[in-house]
Protein backbone atom coordinates (compact mmCIF):
# COMPACT_ATOMS: atom_id res chain seq x y z
CA UNK A 1 0.00 0.00 0.00
CA UNK A 2 1.32 3.63 -0.66
CA UNK A 3 2.47 5.26 2.08
CA UNK A 4 1.00 8.68 2.17
CA UNK A 5 3.59 11.99 1.00
CA UNK A 6 4.45 14.46 3.69
CA UNK A 7 2.45 18.03 2.70
CA UNK A 8 3.73 20.84 1.34
CA UNK A 9 2.75 23.56 3.11
CA UNK A 10 2.67 21.74 6.67
CA UNK A 11 5.53 20.37 8.52
CA UNK A 12 6.53 19.33 11.95
CA UNK A 13 9.94 18.15 13.56
CA UNK A 14 11.14 16.72 17.29
CA UNK A 15 14.12 18.84 18.89
CA UNK A 16 15.64 16.62 21.65
CA UNK A 17 16.33 19.25 24.66
CA UNK A 18 19.91 18.88 25.86
CA UNK A 19 21.30 16.78 23.07
CA UNK A 20 20.91 20.22 20.79
CA UNK A 21 20.81 24.03 21.54
CA UNK A 22 17.58 25.28 22.00
CA UNK A 23 15.67 27.07 18.93
CA UNK A 24 16.02 30.50 18.09
CA UNK A 25 14.68 33.14 15.43
CA UNK A 26 17.55 32.95 13.24
CA UNK A 27 18.05 28.99 13.16
CA UNK A 28 15.73 26.59 14.84
CA UNK A 29 17.44 22.86 14.60
CA UNK A 30 15.03 20.13 13.31
CA UNK A 31 16.13 16.50 14.05
CA UNK A 32 13.10 14.63 13.35
CA UNK A 33 10.56 15.09 10.68
CA UNK A 34 7.23 14.48 12.29
CA UNK A 35 5.68 12.00 10.68
CA UNK A 36 2.85 12.07 8.19
CA UNK A 37 -0.78 12.21 8.97
CA UNK A 38 -1.78 8.95 9.61
CA UNK A 39 -6.06 10.68 10.16
CA UNK A 40 -7.31 13.58 8.86
CA UNK A 41 -10.79 15.15 10.04
CA UNK A 42 -12.86 18.17 8.09
CA UNK A 43 -15.89 19.35 9.15
CA UNK A 44 -17.24 21.68 7.90
CA UNK A 45 -20.42 21.76 10.06
CA UNK A 46 -20.55 25.69 11.11
CA UNK A 47 -21.20 28.38 8.62
CA UNK A 48 -18.27 30.59 9.07
CA UNK A 49 -15.50 28.35 10.88
CA UNK A 50 -13.90 25.01 9.21
CA UNK A 51 -11.99 22.71 11.66
CA UNK A 52 -9.46 20.86 10.71
CA UNK A 53 -8.36 17.61 13.07
CA UNK A 54 -5.01 15.22 12.46
CA UNK A 55 -3.38 12.35 14.11
CA UNK A 56 -0.04 11.83 13.42
CA UNK A 57 2.62 8.94 15.65
CA UNK A 58 4.53 10.89 17.02
CA UNK A 59 8.52 9.02 18.48
CA UNK A 60 9.61 10.61 21.81
CA UNK A 61 12.62 10.08 24.21
CA UNK A 62 12.65 10.09 27.83
CA UNK A 63 12.77 13.63 29.42
CA UNK A 64 11.50 17.13 27.80
CA UNK A 65 11.05 17.07 23.78
CA UNK A 66 10.49 19.69 21.98
CA UNK A 67 7.79 19.40 18.96
CA UNK A 68 7.64 22.14 16.28
CA UNK A 69 4.64 23.15 13.96
CA UNK A 70 5.60 25.46 11.35
CA UNK A 71 3.22 26.02 7.95
CA UNK A 72 4.04 28.03 5.01
CA UNK A 73 1.33 29.87 2.53
CA UNK A 74 -1.84 27.78 4.38
CA UNK A 75 -3.97 30.07 6.02
CA UNK A 76 -4.32 28.26 9.04
CA UNK A 77 -5.41 30.60 12.41
CA UNK A 78 -2.27 30.16 14.79
CA UNK A 79 -4.24 31.49 17.69
CA UNK A 80 -6.49 28.26 17.37
CA UNK A 81 -3.90 25.48 16.86
CA UNK A 82 -4.66 23.18 19.86
CA UNK A 83 -1.92 19.96 20.60
CA UNK A 84 -3.41 17.05 22.74
CA UNK A 85 -1.83 13.67 23.35
CA UNK A 86 -4.25 11.26 23.32
CA UNK A 87 -4.95 8.65 26.58
CA UNK A 88 -2.93 5.55 25.85
CA UNK A 89 -4.34 2.33 24.57
CA UNK A 90 -2.53 -0.13 26.84
CA UNK A 91 -1.22 -0.34 30.11
CA UNK A 92 2.77 0.14 29.27
CA UNK A 93 2.37 2.92 27.13
CA UNK A 94 4.52 6.23 28.89
CA UNK A 95 3.09 8.86 30.69
CA UNK A 96 3.22 12.16 28.44
CA UNK A 97 2.29 15.73 29.29
CA UNK A 98 2.51 19.13 27.81
CA UNK A 99 4.84 21.17 29.64
CA UNK A 100 4.14 24.87 27.52
CA UNK A 101 4.26 26.43 24.08
CA UNK A 102 6.55 29.23 22.72
CA UNK A 103 5.80 31.56 19.18
CA UNK A 104 9.12 31.76 17.36
CA UNK A 105 9.14 35.25 16.46
CA UNK A 106 9.17 36.11 13.06
CA UNK A 107 7.92 32.43 12.31
CA UNK A 108 4.90 30.36 10.92
CA UNK A 109 5.40 28.47 13.97
CA UNK A 110 4.75 26.95 17.42
CA UNK A 111 6.85 24.69 19.61
CA UNK A 112 5.27 22.29 22.57
CA UNK A 113 7.66 21.38 25.15
CA UNK A 114 6.37 17.68 25.81
CA UNK A 115 8.02 15.15 28.58
CA UNK A 116 7.70 11.73 28.60
CA UNK A 117 8.79 9.18 31.21
CA UNK A 118 10.80 6.84 28.73
CA UNK A 119 11.14 6.67 24.68
CA UNK A 120 8.39 5.61 23.29
CA UNK A 121 6.01 6.46 20.14
CA UNK A 122 2.63 7.99 20.99
CA UNK A 123 -0.10 9.40 18.81
CA UNK A 124 -0.53 12.88 18.77
CA UNK A 125 -4.00 14.91 17.72
CA UNK A 126 -3.32 18.80 16.15
CA UNK A 127 -6.33 20.61 15.73
CA UNK A 128 -7.16 24.42 13.99
CA UNK A 129 -9.09 26.54 12.16
CA UNK A 130 -8.56 26.81 8.75
CA UNK A 131 -9.55 29.81 6.29
CA UNK A 132 -9.84 29.18 1.86
CA UNK A 133 -11.35 25.50 2.96
CA UNK A 134 -15.34 26.33 2.51
CA UNK A 135 -18.15 24.46 1.50
CA UNK A 136 -21.61 24.69 -0.40
CA UNK A 137 -24.61 23.04 -1.07
CA UNK A 138 -26.87 22.62 -4.24
CA UNK A 139 -29.84 19.96 -5.10
CA UNK A 140 -31.22 18.06 -7.60
CA UNK A 141 -35.28 17.37 -7.76
CA UNK A 142 -36.89 15.27 -9.92
CA UNK A 143 -40.40 15.35 -9.65
CA UNK A 144 -42.63 12.85 -10.92
CA UNK A 145 -45.15 13.27 -13.88
CA UNK A 146 -48.41 13.42 -11.50
CA UNK A 147 -46.58 16.28 -9.80
CA UNK A 148 -47.58 14.64 -5.80
CA UNK A 149 -43.81 13.42 -5.19
CA UNK A 150 -40.42 14.26 -5.87
CA UNK A 151 -36.81 13.00 -4.99
CA UNK A 152 -34.33 15.07 -3.71
CA UNK A 153 -30.34 14.41 -4.07
CA UNK A 154 -28.24 16.81 -1.96
CA UNK A 155 -24.48 17.74 -2.81
CA UNK A 156 -21.99 18.92 -0.87
CA UNK A 157 -19.10 21.06 -3.07
CA UNK A 158 -15.88 21.60 -0.89
CA UNK A 159 -13.74 24.45 -2.52
CA UNK A 160 -10.12 24.16 -1.42
CA UNK A 161 -8.23 27.63 -1.56
CA UNK A 162 -6.06 26.96 1.95
CA UNK A 163 -2.88 26.50 0.88
CA UNK A 164 -2.93 22.43 1.78
CA UNK A 165 -3.47 19.37 0.20
CA UNK A 166 -4.72 16.32 2.82
CA UNK A 167 -5.13 12.88 1.65
CA UNK A 168 -7.63 10.74 2.14
CA UNK A 169 -9.93 12.75 4.53
CA UNK A 170 -13.09 12.43 6.72
CA UNK A 171 -15.17 15.06 5.65
CA UNK A 172 -17.59 15.88 7.53
CA UNK A 173 -20.68 18.16 6.11
CA UNK A 174 -22.64 18.60 9.32
CA UNK A 175 -25.27 15.93 9.13
CA UNK A 176 -25.34 12.76 7.49
CA UNK A 177 -22.14 10.08 7.56
CA UNK A 178 -18.88 11.40 6.62
CA UNK A 179 -16.90 11.26 3.14
CA UNK A 180 -13.64 9.82 3.01
CA UNK A 181 -12.16 12.03 0.02
CA UNK A 182 -8.77 13.48 -0.80
CA UNK A 183 -8.47 17.26 -0.97
CA UNK A 184 -6.09 18.58 -3.34
CA UNK A 185 -4.63 22.32 -3.58
CA UNK A 186 -7.35 24.64 -5.33
CA UNK A 187 -9.62 21.59 -5.71
CA UNK A 188 -13.68 21.80 -6.00
CA UNK A 189 -15.11 18.33 -5.53
CA UNK A 190 -19.02 17.82 -5.07
CA UNK A 191 -20.03 14.90 -3.41
CA UNK A 192 -23.83 13.07 -2.78
CA UNK A 193 -24.95 13.80 0.98
CA UNK A 194 -27.84 12.02 0.75
CA UNK A 195 -30.75 10.84 -1.61
CA UNK A 196 -34.53 10.79 -0.73
CA UNK A 197 -37.56 9.69 -2.95
CA UNK A 198 -41.02 9.67 -2.54
CA UNK A 199 -40.77 13.26 -0.73
CA UNK A 200 -44.47 14.33 -1.32
CA UNK A 201 -44.73 17.96 -2.87
CA UNK A 202 -47.74 20.53 -3.08
CA UNK A 203 -48.06 22.54 -6.49
CA UNK A 204 -48.81 26.00 -4.84
CA UNK A 205 -50.39 29.57 -6.88
CA UNK A 206 -49.67 32.55 -4.50
CA UNK A 207 -50.81 36.05 -5.49
CA UNK A 208 -49.53 38.82 -3.32
CA UNK A 209 -48.89 42.22 -4.47
CA UNK A 210 -46.06 43.53 -2.36
CA UNK A 211 -44.07 40.09 -2.68
CA UNK A 212 -44.81 39.13 -6.20
CA UNK A 213 -45.96 42.30 -7.96
CA UNK A 214 -47.86 43.21 -11.26
CA UNK A 215 -48.56 41.45 -14.18
CA UNK A 216 -50.04 44.59 -15.68
CA UNK A 217 -50.92 46.70 -13.91
CA UNK A 218 -53.07 48.94 -15.88
CA UNK A 219 -55.55 46.50 -15.82
CA UNK A 220 -55.07 45.58 -12.21
CA UNK A 221 -53.74 42.31 -13.16
CA UNK A 222 -51.24 40.30 -10.51
CA UNK A 223 -48.16 37.86 -11.18
CA UNK A 224 -49.28 34.39 -9.89
CA UNK A 225 -45.71 32.53 -9.18
CA UNK A 226 -46.23 28.77 -8.89
CA UNK A 227 -44.06 27.01 -6.22
CA UNK A 228 -43.23 23.25 -5.55
CA UNK A 229 -43.90 23.30 -2.03
CA UNK A 230 -41.90 20.47 0.15
CA UNK A 231 -42.07 19.90 4.02
CA UNK A 232 -38.67 19.31 6.28
CA UNK A 233 -40.38 16.26 8.26
CA UNK A 234 -39.64 12.80 9.22
CA UNK A 235 -42.78 12.45 8.01
CA UNK A 236 -41.72 13.81 4.21
CA UNK A 237 -38.79 11.81 4.50
CA UNK A 238 -36.19 14.49 5.59
CA UNK A 239 -36.48 16.54 9.34
CA UNK A 240 -32.97 14.97 10.49
CA UNK A 241 -31.51 18.06 9.50
CA UNK A 242 -32.22 21.79 8.53
CA UNK A 243 -32.04 22.25 5.07
CA UNK A 244 -29.05 24.43 4.15
CA UNK A 245 -29.13 27.59 1.15
CA UNK A 246 -28.21 26.09 -1.76
CA UNK A 247 -29.24 26.34 -5.84
CA UNK A 248 -31.73 23.42 -6.67
CA UNK A 249 -32.17 22.26 -10.33
CA UNK A 250 -35.38 21.14 -10.87
CA UNK A 251 -36.72 18.26 -13.25
CA UNK A 252 -39.71 16.71 -14.21
CA UNK A 253 -40.62 13.39 -15.63
CA UNK A 254 -42.21 13.66 -18.86
CA UNK A 255 -44.18 10.28 -18.32
CA UNK A 256 -44.67 7.05 -15.62
CA UNK A 257 -42.72 3.55 -16.24
CA UNK A 258 -39.32 2.71 -16.62
CA UNK A 259 -38.95 4.86 -20.28
CA UNK A 260 -39.90 7.98 -19.01
CA UNK A 261 -36.97 10.79 -19.68
CA UNK A 262 -36.62 14.21 -17.94
CA UNK A 263 -37.12 17.65 -18.62
CA UNK A 264 -35.62 20.37 -17.06
CA UNK A 265 -38.17 22.67 -15.87
CA UNK A 266 -35.40 25.43 -14.12
CA UNK A 267 -33.38 26.34 -11.19
CA UNK A 268 -34.55 28.65 -7.73
CA UNK A 269 -32.01 28.90 -4.33
CA UNK A 270 -33.90 27.37 -2.12
CA UNK A 271 -33.45 29.16 1.27
CA UNK A 272 -32.43 27.67 4.66
CA UNK A 273 -35.31 25.62 6.26
CA UNK A 274 -35.09 24.15 9.68
CA UNK A 275 -36.83 20.79 10.81
CA UNK A 276 -40.19 21.39 10.72
CA UNK A 277 -40.48 24.16 7.92
CA UNK A 278 -41.08 24.14 4.39
CA UNK A 279 -39.23 24.89 1.19
CA UNK A 280 -40.95 26.63 -1.78
CA UNK A 281 -38.95 26.03 -4.90
CA UNK A 282 -39.82 28.42 -8.13
CA UNK A 283 -41.76 27.50 -10.86
CA UNK A 284 -42.23 30.46 -12.79
CA UNK A 285 -45.64 32.62 -13.40
CA UNK A 286 -48.79 31.47 -13.93
CA UNK A 287 -50.18 32.53 -17.36
CA UNK A 288 -53.38 30.25 -17.02
CA UNK A 289 -54.66 31.62 -13.49
CA UNK A 290 -55.55 35.21 -13.63
CA UNK A 291 -56.02 37.54 -10.76
CA UNK A 292 -57.40 41.22 -10.99
CA UNK A 293 -56.97 43.20 -7.80
CA UNK A 294 -58.97 46.61 -7.20
CA UNK A 295 -60.08 48.49 -4.12
CA UNK A 296 -63.67 48.45 -4.10
CA UNK A 297 -64.32 50.87 -0.94
CA UNK A 298 -62.48 52.83 1.47
CA UNK A 299 -64.08 54.57 4.40
CA UNK A 300 -63.60 55.93 7.95
CA UNK A 301 -65.71 55.84 11.32
CA UNK A 302 -65.09 58.19 13.34
CA UNK A 303 -64.38 56.84 16.75
CA UNK A 304 -63.34 60.05 18.92
CA UNK A 305 -61.98 63.22 18.15
CA UNK A 306 -59.27 62.28 15.31
CA UNK A 307 -59.54 59.28 15.87
CA UNK A 308 -60.74 56.37 13.68
CA UNK A 309 -61.34 52.80 12.82
CA UNK A 310 -60.45 53.10 8.91
CA UNK A 311 -62.36 50.54 6.39
CA UNK A 312 -60.99 49.27 3.34
CA UNK A 313 -62.66 46.76 0.96
CA UNK A 314 -60.60 44.88 -1.71
CA UNK A 315 -61.94 42.87 -4.34
CA UNK A 316 -60.27 40.35 -5.99
CA UNK A 317 -61.45 38.47 -10.02
CA UNK A 318 -60.16 35.17 -10.67
CA UNK A 319 -60.31 32.66 -13.59
CA UNK A 320 -58.42 29.22 -13.58
CA UNK A 321 -58.36 28.63 -17.32
CA UNK A 322 -56.26 25.41 -16.48
CA UNK A 323 -57.86 21.73 -16.46
CA UNK A 324 -58.39 20.95 -13.26
CA UNK A 325 -59.15 22.42 -10.00
CA UNK A 326 -56.20 25.14 -8.77
CA UNK A 327 -56.13 26.34 -4.87
CA UNK A 328 -54.98 29.73 -4.97
CA UNK A 329 -53.50 31.07 -1.79
CA UNK A 330 -54.13 34.89 -1.52
CA UNK A 331 -52.35 36.96 0.75
CA UNK A 332 -52.05 41.30 1.84
CA UNK A 333 -48.92 42.80 3.49
CA UNK A 334 -51.19 44.55 5.96
CA UNK A 335 -48.67 47.26 6.97
CA UNK A 336 -47.88 48.03 3.01
CA UNK A 337 -51.60 48.07 2.09
CA UNK A 338 -51.85 50.90 4.44
CA UNK A 339 -49.19 52.59 3.18
CA UNK A 340 -50.48 52.72 -0.36
CA UNK A 341 -53.91 53.52 1.07
CA UNK A 342 -52.04 56.99 2.36
CA UNK A 343 -52.93 55.58 6.47
CA UNK A 344 -49.38 55.45 7.22
CA UNK A 345 -48.93 57.43 10.90
CA UNK A 346 -46.09 55.82 11.99
CA UNK A 347 -48.19 53.83 14.86
CA UNK A 348 -48.18 50.36 14.57
CA UNK A 349 -51.62 48.86 12.96
CA UNK A 350 -53.99 47.46 14.75
CA UNK A 351 -56.06 45.85 11.95
CA UNK A 352 -58.56 42.95 11.67
CA UNK A 353 -60.64 41.17 8.92
CA UNK A 354 -64.16 42.92 8.67
CA UNK A 355 -67.32 41.27 8.22
CA UNK A 356 -67.42 42.53 4.26
CA UNK A 357 -64.90 39.69 3.22
CA UNK A 358 -66.59 36.98 1.31
CA UNK A 359 -63.86 34.25 1.28
CA UNK A 360 -66.16 31.82 3.75
CA UNK A 361 -63.04 30.07 5.71
CA UNK A 362 -60.43 31.38 7.92
CA UNK A 363 -57.00 32.69 6.91
CA UNK A 364 -54.34 29.80 6.95
CA UNK A 365 -53.50 29.73 9.92
CA UNK A 366 -49.77 28.95 9.17
CA UNK A 367 -49.08 31.73 6.87
CA UNK A 368 -51.44 34.30 8.51
CA UNK A 369 -49.17 36.71 11.17
CA UNK A 370 -49.13 40.01 12.73
CA UNK A 371 -48.52 41.76 9.51
CA UNK A 372 -50.14 39.28 6.98
CA UNK A 373 -53.22 37.48 5.49
CA UNK A 374 -53.88 34.91 3.92
CA UNK A 375 -56.62 33.20 2.61
CA UNK A 376 -56.61 29.81 0.25
CA UNK A 377 -59.73 30.07 -2.24
CA UNK A 378 -60.17 26.78 -4.40
CA UNK A 379 -60.74 27.32 -8.48
CA UNK A 380 -62.84 25.33 -10.29
CA UNK A 381 -61.49 24.11 -13.70
CA UNK A 382 -62.43 25.70 -16.70
CA UNK A 383 -65.25 24.64 -18.87
CA UNK A 384 -64.29 24.25 -22.50
CA UNK A 385 -62.98 27.54 -23.33
CA UNK A 386 -64.50 29.40 -20.73
CA UNK A 387 -63.55 29.96 -17.37
CA UNK A 388 -65.50 30.65 -14.66
CA UNK A 389 -65.00 34.29 -12.25
CA UNK A 390 -64.73 33.75 -8.98
CA UNK A 391 -64.80 36.99 -6.89
CA UNK A 392 -64.31 37.95 -3.34
CA UNK A 393 -64.16 40.51 -1.31
CA UNK A 394 -61.57 41.32 1.48
CA UNK A 395 -62.17 44.17 3.82
CA UNK A 396 -59.64 44.91 6.80
CA UNK A 397 -60.46 47.30 9.32
CA UNK A 398 -57.53 49.39 10.95
CA UNK A 399 -58.82 50.50 14.82
CA UNK A 400 -57.86 53.07 16.32
CA UNK A 401 -55.82 54.90 13.73
CA UNK A 402 -54.99 58.91 14.17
Amino acid sequence: MPQPRLPVGLFAVIVVIGLLPPPSAEARVKLITLPVRERVEVRLDHDNATLVEEERVVPLVAGVNQVDFSWANTQIDPSTIVFRVLPPEAENQPQVSVLSVTYPPGENALVWQVSSDRSASVTVRISYLLGGLTKGFNYRALVEHDESTLTLSQYVRVRNFAGEAYGDTEIFAGFGEAFLKPIGVNETKQMLVRRVAGVPVVKTYTADVYRFGWLDQSQYKLRVPMHYRLENTSAAGLGDSALPTGKVRIFQRDASGPNATTAFLGEDIAQHTPVGNHADLFLGVAQDVVVKRTVEARRDERVAGNLFHRRVTLKYEIENFKDQLVTLRLAEQVERLRQELGWATGQPAEWEVGDATTFGTAPVADETTQDCVMFAVDLPARDGDEAQIVTHMLEIVFRNQW
